[in-house]
């Protein structure tokens, strides 16, 4: 092998140990006085030692690391190589970025100089620093937006209700599980005169945070709408909330809601439904009836008017308000969870003296089975009647 060959073979070894991170080899090339012109770290110490213990801490950080050498030219004492380099960064920060997992790809250009068959100087670089940086911008970008849906969601949790209405002879049973950090879906309880509660359940279309700000205002302006009416008349409030919302949410979206008014001495319950899954009845013989009412979902048209009806609970008797992220759950075939499947639930569970949504969720994470990733919020709100009332 001629001298230049054996340079260049020298600079290869030399750079494929670096790569992987075999120090003691890399030690065994390098001269005593080696300088290294470009710093592998920005604060790499001097000399041979410093070189070697950046060397060691900046591949510590990956898992795996490999060379492919392009071309190599060699001229009197210097040898100039361009190489690909790949790592996968999954093991600790470098430069203050986490690792990510993430396979980083870069191209090297670096002169050395040998000297008595050593290592004795080397220069240049590559686009690895470029990458990490790059890399680190996208942590910090992704650390802002989940700071920011962080946010969104403490936001989210204020509105829904931080506490169950207690009232005499009834019982009341909420759920509320996003899919995401935040979430469309939303329950709440209107304090009401004559000891009368409002209750709703509703949907807003989409996911994430676009879901969660239509919510929240859907949430203000049911608030508003049930106090300042402080009526009887549940289609009365959604009708207001219709108008209110279509100059408050983008034409694109809407949100569907039921909304009811229990009157607990009378065990009466007056109810509309702006286009939301139909609740169900559970009467004492185990039938389960829909709470049907016809109505427009909430900002697509003006003047909209709700049909409302009523019922009433008799002792030990329960309803259930649900959105759509129950029964559209789906099961590793593709299965949907269905209404049948939530109607026998309801009969089953019915008559037992507890919340009625623990049983749906169990039933439901028995049907999807282990691994599955909820589609879509959940929310289910149980309204019982005491099985013995004064």
């Amino acid at each position: 092998m001629s001298e230049v060959e054996e340079k260049k073979a020298l600079v290869r070894r030399f750079l494929e140990a670096r790569v992987v991170g075999d120090v003691e080899a890399v030690g065994k090339m390098l001269a005593p006085d080696f300088v290294n012109h470009t710093k592998v770290l920005p604060d790499e110490g001097p000399g041979r030692e410093g070189f070697m213990r950046a060397v060691a801490r900046y591949n510590a950080a990956f898992s795996t690391s490999s060379v492919l050498v392009e071309d190599q030219v060699a001229s009197g004492e210097k040898v100039v190589i361009r190489c690909v380099v790949r790592r996968t960064h999954d093991r600790g920060k470098v430069m203050g970025v986490a690792p990510s997992g993430r396979e980083l790809t870069y191209m090297l250009v670096v002169i050395h100089r040998i000297e008595g068959g050593k290592i004795a100087e080397q220069w240049g670089g590559g686009t690895g620093l470029s990458e990490l940086r790059g890399l680190g911008l996208e942590q910090a970008e992704r650390e802002r937006v989940e700071q920011e849906l962080l946010v969104a969601r403490r936001i989210q949790q204020a509105t829904l209700p931080k506490e169950v209405p207690q009232l005499e002879g009834w019982q009341i049973f909420p759920l509320y599980q996003p899919a995401r950090e935040v979430g469309g879906d939303f329950y709440d309880f209107h304090l009401l005169s004559e000891g009368r509660l409002g209750l709703a359940v509703g949907d807003a279309t989409g996911k994430g945070v676009p879901a969660a700000l239509v919510m929240t205002t859907t949430c203000g302006m049911l608030q508003l709408a049930a106090q300042a009416l402080d009526s009887s008349s549940p289609g009365e409030v959604l009708a207001r909330v219709n108008e209110a919302l279509l100059v408050r949410i983008p034409p694109n979206m809407f949100v569907t809601c039921f909304y009811a008014i229990l009157d607990p001495e009378r065990g009466s319950l007056s109810y509309a439904n702006a286009g939301h899954d139909l609740p169900y009845l559970r009467r004492h013989c185990g039938k389960c009836e829909e709470l049907r009412a016809r109505g427009m979902l909430l900002g697509i048209m003006p003047g909209m008017v709700y049909e409302q009806k009523e019922m009433v609970l008799d002792a030990g008797e329960a309803a259930l308000l649900y959105s759509d992220g129950l029964v559209e759950a789906h099961d590793p075939e593709g299965e949907m969870f269905g209404f049948p499947r939530l109607q026998e639930l309801l009969a089953e569970y019915g008559d037992e003296e507890r919340s009625l949504e623990k049983a749906h969720l169990g039933e439901l994470y028995s049907f999807v089975g282990e691994g599955w990733e909820q589609e879509d919020d959940i929310t289910l709100l149980t309204l019982r009647r005491s099985a013995t009332t004064s």
